[in-house]
């Protein structure tokens, strides 16, 4: 009996130390598996809510998030390159009005479903039944017809040749791919979509409105995948509540140039406890110059404007050397930018000279210059939100001063300040350009809508009618040489007539804390290049 007691014993304490030993083991387990976990995801602030991520809308859906999500037929490579996508190849007719796309093989969306040219046709179509909304993009408006060659063939065909078709399929949106089952029962996505279903090389999985998004990489993703295996995105409007995040380890990457003021970013640089980096120009910042309105409806006056602003002064002091002089329209590099169209130096005495021709006199024992007993002012509203708009053009209104012109600022929320700038409401304001694939022809061509800045800016202008004529003609030609000839015009045209005034080229920059490797921007200023990005173990 003794030895039976014993060998119970025995057999018990066996396996209570062979239990302990896998509870061990498995909190060993789990604590790897949390361990690799937060390794392996990064989290980043971002000002606004991301929205329903409906790839064929714009606002509130955020396009750094519909580019995680949603992939074009081709993509936009260095130095305008256009690459393969979901589409390997395209073959365009002779008369540049048809392209026939061949499809990936073996490409699947998010739920398991196959890419087809069924879906691209039903994608596209879902976007020309949403025209008005898309009229600003040319791309969408002159589509005739889409055709289903075989599963793998499809042939869009356009109303007539339109030579930047293919660079505005690379856009962010409206025409990116949406899986079938991400379609509505209506089957139209002018409002909403059932679900975000897309080929990117990330997955929306989890979501809750102006507080957080989880993104984890898509294992069927065709192309490369992400590095790492989930980005979560925490919604913090205010800059100072994303430096304390920051501070706090909550977050690992602030991103984007909106998201610090220059000083709040420098001083994050200075601390030397983060990572940070600046990319190169990536858009232009401009000032619209409302050449139908007076008094800048007369040449004379823009012209004095451009040489009584400092640039250096403004990059120098007010955006504290993070982004260059701007002289030109595009930067340099941009597709037929790389054009000498001279310089307006900052000079007080040529632009009172300017003022003095056009029949704006000083009068003894007044500030501002006055022509058949009205005063020399000009108004520039602004969005409130834009406190680096809100400096510089404090900036202008004491330089614009020192030559007799009265500056009136104008604060506006959002909704007023869109409504002011389309009824033409003003004498100057910001207008800022979009960075590749936009620039340059998106940006040349909406100065010729109606309502757009850039058309109050040329339309009040002597070479109005010519300028209209060159832009039509320049967005429909289908040969190079002419193209930038043609380009070239253009943009002497809106130099001489001193329609806008670049200001400087902006920039993205990014902090995030040491464990972030692969640190790069892309050309493209509203993407955020997770995909390249890793966290160290």
């Amino acid at each position: 009996m003794k030895k039976l007691a014993l060998l119970v014993l025995s057999c018990t304490l066996m396996l209570m130390i062979a239990a302990c030993s896998n509870e061990q083991t498995s909190i060993q387990e789990t604590s790897k598996q949390e361990g690799t976990l937060a390794n392996d995801t990064l989290t980043l602030s971002w000002p606004l809510d991301i929205g329903e991520v409906n790839p064929h809308l714009y606002a509130p859906n955020e396009m750094f998030a519909q580019a995680l999500l949603y992939d074009p037929l081709v993509s936009y490579g260095d130095n305008g390159e256009i690459t393969p996508a979901l589409a390997t190849e395209w073959e365009i007719s002779d008369d540049g009005k048809s392209y026939l796309f061949t499809l990936r093989e073996g490409v699947v969306y998010s739920d398991g479903s196959s890419l087809t040219a069924g879906n691209v046709k039903r994608n596209i179509e879902a976007v020309l039944q949403n025209m008005e909304r898309h009229s600003w993009l040319e791309a969408v408006s002159i589509i005739e017809k889409v055709e289903v060659i075989d599963e793998l063939k499809v042939k869009v065909d356009l109303k007539e040749a339109y030579y930047p078709f293919l660079q505005e399929l690379t856009l962010i949106r409206p025409l990116r791919m949406l899986g079938d089952s991400g379609f509505p029962e209506s089957g139209l996505t002018v409002e909403e979509i059932k679900a975000p279903i897309g080929t990117g090389p990330w997955v929306l999985t989890d979501y809750a409105k102006d507080s957080h998004a989880e993104f984890t990489r898509n294992e069927n993703y065709w192309g490369e995948k992400p590095k790492i295996e989930k980005v979560i995105l925490k919604v913090i409007p205010d800059s100072q509540a994303r430096i304390m995040a920051l501070e706090k380890g909550d977050i690992d990457l602030i991103f984007g140039s909106g998201q610090l003021a220059p000083v709040e970013y420098q001083n994050l640089e200075q601390n030397g406890t983060y990572q940070t980096l600046i990319s190169g120009p990536l858009s232009t910042r401009v000032l619209a110059i409302n050449s139908t309105v007076a008094p800048t409806n007369e040449k004379e006056v823009r012209l004095a404007l451009h040489h009584a602003m400092d640039r250096e002064t403004i990059v120098e002091h007010l955006l504290n050397g993070l982004e260059e002089e701007a002289h030109s329209l595009f930067s340099p590099g941009f597709p037929y930018s790389d054009i000498e169209v001279g310089q307006y130096k900052n000079n007080i005495e040529e632009a009172k000279r300017l003022l003095d021709q056009a029949g704006w006199k000083e009068v003894e024992g007044q500030p501002f210059r006055m022509k058949d007993n009205q005063v020399l002012q000009v108004t520039i509203p602004y969005r409130s939100t834009e406190q680096i708009h809100k400096g510089i053009l404090e900036y202008l209104q004491s330089a614009w001063l020192e030559i007799g012109i009265d500056v009136k600022l104008q604060a506006e929320e959002p909704q007023i300040y869109t409504q002011k700038v389309r009824d033409g409401e003003f004498n100057l304001t910001f207008n800022d350009t979009w960075g590749v694939p936009y620039d340059p022809h998106m940006y040349i061509r909406t100065m010729i809508g109606e309502n757009q800045l850039g058309n109050y800016a040329q339309s009040g202008t002597t070479i109005s009618s010519e300028f209209v004529t060159t832009v039509e003609k320049v967005i429909r030609s289908t040969d190079e040489n002419e193209r930038q000839t043609l380009y070239e015009e253009i943009l002497r045209g809106i130099h001489e007539e001193a329609m806008l005034i670049p200001i400087s080229y902006r920039t993205n920059y990014l902090v995030a804390n040491n464990s972030v490797k692969g640190l790069q921007f892309t050309p493209h200023q509203y993407e955020v290049p997770l995909s390249l990005f890793e966290l160290e173990e």
